[in-house]
């Protein structure tokens, strides 16, 4: 496979724009081999032009046209797509096909594709609009360890990629995926305590905002665990500690920890 291969992304909402945005700025990847494809070409035109994409929505001829092809559809517009495709036989050539719909496995993908498909189930999360995401891959058996490094250049330019076994999706799904929204209510929480204390509210925002930022790159890059980091901040009788007991009073680990947890039983009965 050639290291910019025809690519087919189907589904040109928020995760097929940020890839196509991703590929495209930053990694070099020539707009001309890109094809993307959506039920509404007229609703995202703007976005693609400005990246130099042709839009459209002959969905089965992106995908003929295409070596891998990007599924970017909610899962529950992913059975009727894939039985489309089949029955044109827009999938004989058997392209590596990457799905990003939450909740559905491989097993699922490969009842749906013909037989031999190469098959990559991904997991990003809204930060990739930004190029500070996080994906994680799980390959299918039929993929080679060349196209799961295909499959991971598709995803790179938007933040870290890591490789898990597919048991581990739902897990993931609950917390990279659904967890920026966690993050923004504890955000909102903080810049909430800032204001009680007398501070602007845009102030109080962006300090809440840089903080959590520092300290969550501060985890990625010193490799310290973050209960060690936090007793770096707590001194004897002092600001941090008090605070902390507060939190520990409304019970935040298990409250976060269930969230989690909930999540990821939801999301294993998306597909």
């Amino acid at each position: 496979m050639s290291q910019h291969p025809q690519l087919a992304i189907i589904g040109f909402g928020t995760m097929g724009q940020a890839i196509s945005a991703g590929l495209v700025e930053a990694s070099g990847y020539p707009a001309g081999r890109i094809h993307a494809a959506t039920r509404h070409p007229h609703a995202a035109r703007a976005r693609a032009e400005a990246l130099g994409l042709e839009l459209t929505h002959d969905v089965d001829a992106a995908v003929r046209a295409s070596e891998v092809v990007l599924l970017c559809v909610k899962p529950r517009e992913l059975k009727g797509l894939l039985e489309r495709l089949n029955a044109t036989g827009a999938l004989d050539h058997r392209p590596l096909v990457v799905s990003i719909a939450a909740g559905t496995t491989l097993a699922f993908l490969e009842a749906h594709t013909p037989a031999g498909t190469p098959l990559v189930r991904a997991m990003p999360n809204t930060p990739c609009a930004i190029r500070k995401g996080m994906t994680v891959l799980a390959a299918g058996q039929a993929v080679s360890e060349a196209q799961l490094a295909q499959a991971r250049i598709l995803f790179e330019p938007l933040g870290r990629v890591m490789d898990l076994d597919e048991k581990h999706m739902d897990a993931v799904t609950g917390l990279s995926a659904s967890g920026p929204a966690f993050m923004f209510i504890i955000l909102e929480s903080l810049a909430e305590g800032g204001v009680q204390c007398g501070l602007p509210r845009a102030v109080a925002l962006e300090l809440a905002a840089q903080m959590t930022l520092g300290a969550a790159s501060m985890v990625l890059e010193t490799g310290k665990h973050p209960a060690a980091l936090k007793d770096e901040v707590t001194t004897p009788a002092g600001c941090t500690i008090a605070g902390l007991l507060a939190l520990e009073d409304g019970r935040i680990r298990s409250v976060v920890a269930r969230g989690i947890e909930r999540a990821t039983q939801v999301a294993a009965g998306l597909g």
